[in-house]
């Protein structure tokens, strides 16, 4: 069976389960997405992942796991999403270690924000692509209808699940030297969803 690559097109909290957020991976050399369910705090720390600029001041679970693994020197060279069943995709981490590689498995959410914190690359099988991947076209003047997972891609602009499409209206009267200090105490205080927010303005500028 080929492998596919896939690229993390964003996150949108789930139209269809309270609390959940979809994960959406894009074909690297085609159109198709792949949509997947995940919890709350992994897709936190998938969001905090591939924010650069905030950084916790305690290591979240995944982080402590790279850095647990990087004192060992293993490293995870890829990911693999192998298995469908019942709507629940299951994944395996490569891992190396002394150029012996080992296969652990693992949730599809952990395993992708391990994935982003090693800089590695993320796939899945065709077959697999095949039977879940749907092609989702960018039409913010259509309203989708409540469920409709258009509704993600609106703007072509995913939902962040740091909160970054709440309120950012008192931020703006701030000058940057005040932005930036409270940037750096929101994530002292790993409040990630003002951070996000105060990051979004500062960027504006």
């Amino acid at each position: 069976m080929s492998l596919v690559r896939l690229n993390i097109k964003g996150i949108s909290y789930s139209q269809t389960q309270n609390g959940a957020y979809a994960l959406i991976l894009n074909e690297v050399d085609g159109e198709r997405k792949l949509p997947i369910v995940i919890g709350a705090f992994e897709a936190q720390s998938i969001a905090i992942a591939l924010e650069k600029e905030i950084r916790p001041p305690r290591p979240l679970t995944h982080d402590l796991f790279k850095n647990f693994a990087e004192r060992f020197d293993i490293i995870v060279k890829q990911v693999i999403i192998h298995k469908l069943v019942d709507g629940v995709f299951y994944s395996s981490l490569i891992c190396e270690r002394d150029k012996i590689e080992e296969i652990i498995d693992a949730r599809t959410s952990d395993a992708i924000a391990l994935a982003l914190r090693f800089d590695a690359p993320i796939f899945t099988y065709k077959n697999i692509l095949d039977k879940a991947g749907i092609y989702l076209k960018v039409n913010p003047k259509k309203e989708a209808e409540e469920g409709d997972l258009e509704s993600v891609l609106e703007d072509d602009v995913l939902t962040d699940p740091l909160g970054t499409e709440t309120s950012k209206e008192s931020y703006k009267d701030k000058s940057l030297e005040e932005l930036h200090k409270l940037l750096e105490e929101a994530v002292v205080n790993e409040d990630y969803e003002a951070a996000a927010n105060i990051r979004d303005e500062i960027s504006k500028r």
